[in-house]
């Protein structure tokens, strides 16, 4: 399992402050670690090697976290409040991962005092499949395509967008996002927590 902006699977910021943020969420909640892996779904000892720092938790296992601690992902990326402006250079970009390594995800937005709402950039190399966990409930998602074709579906349903296309739907299921093609899908993903 793999995450971190090195990509030399080594542990980085990212990994250090979703070590800090679990521990503090799952203090505050009062939830020991069997607690919380019966609510997200991810074993004990998992969740354990995440606090201290001995793996590297991919994004499908933090959403599932995120979902059973009833917060929003970028809860557990953590750091200090956020200023009302801040620049955030691509040289300094830190990535999260699936286990694959075929997606990609750069937070570019969260935190800002008032608003529950995330943006990520997201990057689904070719032959790329990531099943993603429903969000909390009352939760929408807007996918933008920038570049290639990407096949979305939740539950029944499922959409094939290409580059300009945008799509709104309610995130608070289970959906899947899917490569159409031989090149890799770019986009921006747009997440808004109900109240």
């Amino acid at each position: 399992m793999v995450n971190g902006g090195d990509g030399k699977g080594g542990m980085d910021e990212i990994n250090v402050q979703v070590a800090e943020r679990l521990r503090r969420l799952r203090g505050s909640g009062g939830l020991s670690l069997q607690d919380l892996a019966q609510r997200s779904g991810v074993s004990r000892a998992m969740l354990s090697q995440i606090e201290t720092l001995k793996t590297n938790p991919t994004i499908a296992v933090l959403w599932k976290i995120a979902a059973g601690l009833g917060v929003p992902f970028a809860e557990l990326l953590g750091g200090a409040a956020a200023p009302p402006v801040r620049l955030e250079r691509a040289a300094d970009a830190r990535y999260l991962f699936s286990g694959d390594r075929r997606l990609r995800s750069r937070p570019l937005l969260a935190g800002v005092p008032g608003h529950s709402v995330e943006l990520y950039e997201l990057r689904l190399e070719p032959g790329g499949v990531e099943e993603a966990a429903a969000h909390p409930a009352g939760s929408f998602e807007q996918i933008i395509v920038t570049a290639g074709r990407l096949r979305l579906g939740v539950g029944a349903e499922s959409w094939v967008l290409g580059a300009g296309d945008a799509l709104l739907f309610p995130a608070d299921h289970p959906h899947r996002y899917e490569t159409v093609g031989r090149r890799a899908f770019v986009g921006l993903s747009l997440i808004l927590y109900g109240a």
